[in-house]
């Protein structure tokens, strides 16, 4: 096999296992909630302390991997990751497997970003576009397909299965990368300070905080003073770190690029609709498993038809942005994504065909739309010598926007849960010995185990009702990116379609 092969090998299924993990997750996380005694709060961290450490340090990985080697940061990565997944998948208990989670991140903020460099280093010209081409399609396909995947590993093995499949995956990774990658440096780096690690300090310490603040909010922490001081402490933390980011001399998210109109309009459309995609989705396999009784498998199943039109249509809309530009593609789009959100909380989810299939088909036709022009304007917004740091930067936005929004979301479904769940206690007259019950078990929301079938069907039903309100939160995020895309757009120009990148 050629070296070139081997680069692509390595660079992809290293990619492949972060972009992977960042998404099978969330079906294999209503079983370990169950299987772990965890409170949804906790069980929410699982996935936020995995995205705050990829949204916040990624940029930082990559200036380590430019500075010190991107193969040896590769393989550094991918030992971290490995590691940390073994951790996961043999954790018996949910701070364990929370903790085994950061570290993925931190596996995965050097290995993400070191890929696609040593890509660029090893292919030049329009061998590097075909690579790179390469590269983001086959990320994507498996970044897609990995909830359908992980769905069958749970039925059939457990949870832990996900965790461990990594081991086999990452030794063929970096013996792909330890024999065949060559080592390559960004020479400029060399001239510059260390990267920026005030700054990306500062980002992570404020996102932490923010998004603390609003977990602490969906367990019923929001009139505590703790709390308040931590939400105070994340805006002043982000004032901190926007006031680092204009002093330092080599800024880890230079602000002078968000001077461009078009810049801060894409990035702002990324961070709300992101936002909303990843907050419905995060919550939607909790509602099909623990609500509606789905196997994880089903419940991965359920999520193939929003992969099929995003992919067939993603093609399209790249030929039709070199005509018409990315503004009436990207604001036209995510106003199919709210129309897909919208019926989310209408539809009832009783039968799939009738209630969980169309809202997922519109939510992938919309995305289709988006997801080619999206990465487009976003290189061609800035100047050719910025081009991978604003895909790095917009890349890190939609991870933040997912980690702000679940957040926020889950703030959402707690109130909206508790004001259900009432009514319904009242409707079944619920005895005393009942509503200790349930009171124990509040925290974990759909995932607690009662006896009582007319008890169940309250939990579920209340479950259900709070999840609906999550789709219309996601629905105004989506929204309010089609205004932003709109308005910000206009002087966006149509020229050549790149191939979109995983996120």
């Amino acid at each position: 096999m050629r070296t070139e092969r081997w680069v692509l090998l390595s660079t992809i299924l290293g990619s492949s296992m972060v972009f992977i993990d960042g998404s099978v997750v969330g079906v294999a996380l209503p079983v370990m909630q169950r299987e772990l005694h965890a409170s949804a709060a906790q069980a929410q961290w699982v996935v936020e302390g995995y995205l705050l450490v990829l949204g916040a340090l990624m940029l930082l990985g990559g200036a380590i991997a430019d500075r010190y080697g991107r193969r040896r940061i590769f393989l550094a990565g991918i030992v971290i990751f490995v590691a940390a997944s073994m951790w996961c998948g043999a954790a018996g208990g949910i701070l364990t497997a929370i903790a085994a989670r950061v570290a993925q991140g931190v596996g995965g903020m050097l290995m993400a970003p070191a890929s696609l460099a040593i890509i660029a280093a090893c292919f030049k010209g329009k061998e590097r576009d075909r690579a790179v081409g390469i590269w983001s399609a086959f990320t994507a396909v498996t970044t897609l397909l990995s909830p359908v995947l992980g769905g069958a590993l749970v039925t059939a093995f457990g949870w832990r299965a996900v965790f461990f499949l990594n081991a086999p995956i990452g030794a063929l990774t970096a013996f792909a990368a330890w024999r065949h990658v060559p080592e390559s440096r960004d020479e400029e780096e060399q001239t510059r300070r260390f990267p920026d690690v005030l700054g990306s300090t500062l980002i992570a310490l404020a996102l932490g905080a923010m998004v603390y603040a609003l977990t602490a909010a969906s367990e019923g922490g929001t009139a505590t003073l703790t709390t308040a001081i931590v939400a105070f402490a994340g805006v002043a933390l982000f004032a901190a770190f926007l006031f680092a980011e204009r002093r330092t001399r080599d800024p880890i998210m230079p602000l002078g690029l968000f001077r461009s109109p078009v810049f801060s309009g894409v990035n702002l459309a990324t961070l709300l609709l992101y936002g909303g995609l990843s907050g419905l989705f995060y919550f939607f396999p909790f509602d099909l498993i623990q609500a509606h009784g789905y196997s994880a498998a089903r419940a991965g199943l359920a999520m193939l038809p929003f992969v099929i039109p995003l992919s067939a249509i993603s093609r399209i809309s790249a030929r039709i942005l070199t005509r018409t530009g990315p503004r009436l593609l990207l604001a036209g789009g995510t106003a199919v994504v709210v129309a897909g959100f919208a019926l989310f909380a209408v539809l009832p989810r009783e039968s799939y065909w009738s209630g969980v299939f169309p809202p997922v088909v519109l939510v992938g036709i919309g995305m289709g739309f988006v997801v080619a022009p999206l990465t487009t304007t976003v290189m061609n917004a800035v100047p050719q010598q910025h081009v991978g740091l604003a895909s790095g930067i917009n890349n890190a936005v939609s991870r933040i926007g997912g980690l702000l929004a679940i957040a926020a979301a889950g703030a959402v479904l707690w109130i909206a849960f508790n004001t259900a769940l009432a009514p319904r206690l009242d409707a079944i007259h619920a005895t005393s010995q009942q509503r200790a019950q349930v009171e124990r078990q509040r925290t974990r929301l759909a995932g607690g185990t009662y006896n009582d079938p007319r008890v169940r069907a309250a939990i579920t039903g209340a479950y259900d009702s709070a999840f609906n309100d999550v789709a219309l939160l996601c629905a105004a995020l989506a929204a309010a990116a089609s205004v932003a895309s709109y308005a910000m757009l206009g002087s966006a120009s149509p020229r050549r379609a790149s191939q979109p990148t995983s996120r």
